[in-house]
Order: structure tokens, then C-alpha cells, then sequence
């Protein structure tokens, strides 16, 4: 786990980040639709899963921009951006209806993901209760997949004035909407370290690196 620090004088948005961590703290939430046509109908192309390929991709989006990396450590008051952040998602658990954390290193090299993550769940599944370790996994951001139902909004409450900077994101079950697979995502961030734009940017990247995965896999 590397990171570095960032020099708030110089900090493009340091006037935002001051105003949000000092004066008015809180966070911002969005809820939006993704289309997953293509990335459904590659993987059952495929025979890959439909959940990887898109906790793959949407770790690569938020991994490509240092606003989705930062994090704020308390002890040393420092502003830092983690070289890379990793998905803490989870196993749900039918007999027992409880969910066991799932830690999936992320690697940008899609092969050696997959196979991680494959391994990861199916440890998980051997597992029970609810193993959460933050604070050796402090580089981790949630996602959280809410299977049981295609939702229309979804919000997360933190403490007031707690400046936690990792995204938290949650996506629902796909359904049919004018023959297009449409997928209900919520992404959650400090105002702090994201504004409106920052937090729409998510849904334009992850958009991005669809269109890029299906159309080079198509080339192959």
C-alpha cells in the first residue's frame, strides 16, 4: 500500500475542500442508470460472470482519477492519494441471510483480476459472519451489489463531520428499458473530495471503459 500526500496550496481544489471539511461537512450522493447491454451479452458470450466483469470495471474507472483515491488521515492530518484502491464487496450468505466481506486485490490486467476475484468469492462463501478488517485494509472502498431488487435511489448516511474519503458504491439488478439492459448505480463521496461533477464523472468513465472492454474484446 503506497501513497502520496497532497500539498493543499496547490491543491486544484482546495477551495472546495477547505469549505467542505471545515465549515460545512458532509457528503454527496447520485443515483443513476448504467447501460450494460453489451457488457451482459459479452459475458454470456463468453461464459465469464456478469458481476466480475463489472466490479472489474468500474474498480479500473475509479482507479483512473487520484479524486477517487484520497483519504484523510486523522492522526497526522494529512490530505493523501493511494496509489491504487482495491473493492471490498461481499457474499451473501442464503441460510443465514448475513453478508461476509470479500477483499479482491485489484491488478489492471483483467486475466489475473478475474481469477482473484473467482478465488476471493469462493472463499467468502466458505466462510460466515461478518469479517469486516478496515483497519488493514485502509486503501478499500465498498461495493456492494443489492441483488434482490432494480432500485430507483439509494442513500448512505456517515456521522456528520466524519471525512471519510473513499467512494462507497452500490449497484442494483439490471432491467429492461426500451429493449436495453439499464443497471441502478449509486456512488456515494465526501463533498469534500468530490463535487457534482466529480461524482457524475463516475458514471461517464465507467460508460468509457465499457465501450473500451466490449469493442477490444470483439476485435480479439
Amino acid at each position: 500500500m503506497n501513497y502520496h500526500n497532497i500539498d493543499l496550496d496547490s491543491y486544484y481544489r482546495k477551495g472546495v475542500f477547505r469549505h467542505f471539511s471545515e465549515d460545512c461537512k458532509c457528503s454527496v450522493s447520485m443515483t443513476s442508470r448504467v447501460d450494460v447491454t453489451e457488457l451482459y451479452a459479452y459475458s454470456k458470450k463468453t461464459g465469464t460472470k456478469f458481476y466480475i466483469n463489472f466490479l472489474y470495471l468500474l474498480t479500473k474507472a475509479l482507479n483512473s482519477r487520484e479524486d477517487y483515491r484520497m483519504q484523510y488521515l486523522y492522526q497526522s492530518k494529512e490530505l493523501i492519494v493511494y496509489d491504487k484502491i482495491n473493492p471490498t464487496h461481499y457474499v451473501f450468505h442464503e441460510d443465514t441471510e448475513t453478508c461476509t466481506p470479500v477483499y479482491t486485490e485489484y491488478d489492471s490486467d483483467y486475466q489475473i483480476f478475474y481469477k482473484n476475484c473467482e478465488q476471493d468469492i469462493a472463499a467468502a462463501k466458505q466462510s460466515s459472519g461478518y469479517h469486516l478488517d478496515s483497519e488493514n485494509h485502509p486503501n478499500w472502498f465498498d461495493a456492494s451489489y443489492v441483488s434482490w431488487l432494480s432500485y430507483d435511489e439509494l442513500n448512505i448516511e456517515l456521522p456528520d463531520g466524519y471525512l471519510y474519503f473513499m467512494p462507497i458504491i452500490n449497484w442494483g439488478r439490471y432491467r429492461q428499458e426500451n429493449g436495453r439492459l439499464m443497471l441502478p448505480l449509486t456512488v456515494r463521496m465526501n463533498h469534500a473530495a468530490a463535487d457534482g461533477y466529480l461524482v457524475a464523472k463516475v458514471y461517464l468513465l465507467l460508460a468509457d471503459e465499457i465501450r473500451r472492454f466490449v469493442s477490444q474484446e470483439e476485435i480479439q
